[in-house]
């Protein structure tokens, strides 16, 4: 008993997930079993910008047992001393790694495989999320054990807030010296609807932590990524499969999928067309395949992207499927007599009605649009308030989602499969000059994202640094050139880098487009 000392824990929580509830849980579930227990709080920013951690220490000796001593408990963790660390976030449990908390022989990480995105990650015009393998592999490093799954998912399924979950994921490995009965005895307290869901949450995770060897087998394919690469290759088809080398069957399999649901059929095979075009250049610059047909990869994802352009048709799909409301009611916690009403705001303007139009009647559309701006009006606007959970807001997306027939016929889909080939010629062209310059083009299709006026400045940008960068006479070079323009227009959305590399590469910047100015009459003001 002299030797004995506090078993330390810290709870590293997310704003509005429950961490202060988790504490209290915890050191409820420690009187309850008869142990002294004691827990500080260190508050942190609100929602994602910050955490907030709690420090809990628990005497694994029962106070019983103590013959009237007290233990004596530390107010903050130590960092190295942590006999377990407990997140719901992937990259703030590696940031608590990072200051030190973990020890490699000591410390039990249980953490969440999930992402919340950092407001840094969400401001870059590039994928600015951080690489979960490498936070992964940190974890694993720098743990004597280490849980790992996905706790936003356990907690959506149960019907309950991750809290919960992350209580059962302490219960499970067995940190503490509470029975499970313990734990549940204080999540029930009062035997409330939300305590059945808290239980539900409970019982799933301290079932996925205390079986080791199940938890091994999960976080070892997690951290191979095996877990997402075996079930696409099981269900990419046989003859679509032996097209293309293995390197590129994960990326492959979800581009043909997507296309597949976006338009059908004939649409997916145009995609394994294109595949094929780019995967010929690339074995004739690669005979040996010594860059893991990387190009093609890279196409297959950025070229189903493209293809599957966002327009009026598809959003009316997506909100109109029975996956969504099933999500919408888990996220509000609907039940069964709960009545759920969901109202969706569109406002479709020229745009967007002109892209289901032909090339003629479309170019009228806009131009009568231009018109109305260029006369000091605003651009025009159908405002639009549907009840997704009636029966006729229902009919009016479906009825729209099925407009997909028609998607092909009209203007937007014209220009995107033109400058999708402008695109995908290049790529060829350039790889087969060299293949790191092919690469650099390939990797392009990073620009186009978003819709609207973004996603217009994108294909302008790429189609100006096709024109002025890639056709250069050194191929080394061209592709130096297209890797620094292609940074310089993600790091900087008003384009001022970009147009300063392009001249620093003996380019033209980018045409100045027209902006309308308009005035504005000064409201008056009332007399004081």
């Amino acid at each position: 008993m002299t030797d004995a000392r506090p078993t330390s824990l810290l709870i590293c929580a997310l704003g509005g997930e429950g961490g202060g509830v988790l504490t209290e849980w915890l050191i409820e579930t420690a009187r309850h079993a008869g142990y002294a227990a004691q827990s500080t709080s260190i508050p942190g920013v609100a929602q994602r910008t910050g955490a907030t951690t709690y420090y809990i220490e628990v005497f694994p000796v029962p106070v019983a047992q103590l013959g009237g001593r007290k233990p004596v408990f530390s107010l903050n963790p130590v960092p190295g001393a942590l006999d377990a660390i407990v997140s719901s976030e992937l990259l703030e449990t590696t940031r608590q790694i990072g200051n030190g908390m973990s020890a490699p022989d000591r410390t039990a990480v249980i953490t969440s495989s999930g992402r919340t995105l950092t407001t840094q990650e969400r401001m870059q015009l590039g994928d600015g999320r951080a690489d979960s393998a490498e936070l992964l592999a940190v974890v694993r490093r720098f743990s004597r054990e280490h849980h790992v799954f996905d706790m936003g998912a356990v907690a959506k399924e149960a019907g309950t807030i991750v809290s919960a979950v992350m209580l059962g994921a302490v219960a499970g490995s067995g940190l503490f010296p509470f029975s499970r009965t313990d734990y549940e005895a204080v999540v029930r307290g009062d035997g409330g609807r939300m305590a059945q869901a808290s239980l539900r949450g409970f019982a799933r995770a301290y079932d996925i932590v205390s079986q080791p060897r199940i938890q091994a087998a999960f976080v070892g394919d997690l951290l191979s990524n095996e877990e997402h690469v075996a079930p696409i290759q099981r269900g990419l088809e046989a003859d679509i499969a032996a097209m293309f080398p293995p390197q590129v069957h994960a990326m492959l399999a979800l581009g043909h999928a997507r296309m597949l649901d976006y338009q059908g059929p004939a649409y997916a095979r145009l995609y394994l067309e294109r595949l094929q075009q780019v995967l010929a250049a690339e074995r004739a610059a690669d005979p040996a395949g010594a860059q893991g047909f990387a190009t093609t990869t890279e196409i297959a994802r950025w070229l189903a992207l493209w293809m599957a352009f966002d327009d009026i048709v598809r959003v009316a799909d997506l909100k109109s499927r029975a996956t969504r409301w099933q999500r919408v009611s888990g996220e509000v916690k609907a039940g069964e007599d709960d009545l759920l009403q969901v109202y969706d705001h569109f406002k479709p303007g020229a745009p967007e009605f002109a892209a289901l139009l032909p090339v003629g009647l479309a170019n009228k559309v806009l131009a009568w649009d231009r018109a109305r701006v260029l006369a000091g009006k605003t651009p025009w606007a159908l405002p639009l308030k549907i009840g997704t959970h009636s029966v006729f807001g229902m009919l009016a997306l479906r009825s729209l989602a099925s407009l997909k027939w028609l998607r092909v016929r009209g203007s937007r889909y014209a220009n995107e499969q033109a400058m999708i080939g402008k695109w995908l010629a290049g790529v060829v062209q350039g790889t087969r000059r060299d293949w790191q310059l092919g690469h650099e083009i390939a990797l392009c299709g990073r620009l186009i994202k978003g819709y609207g006026a973004t996603n217009e400045r994108g294909k302008d940008n790429l189609l100006h640094v096709l024109d002025h960068l890639a056709l250069g006479a050194d191929a080394q070079a061209a592709a130096q050139a297209v890797a620094a323009a292609r940074s310089a227009a993600l790091a900087d959305d008003a384009g001022r880098a970009l147009d300063a590399t392009l001249l620093a590469h003996g380019a033209p910047a980018r045409p100045v487009k027209e902006q309308p100015i308009r005035f504005v009459r000064k409201p008056k003001t009332l007399a004081s």
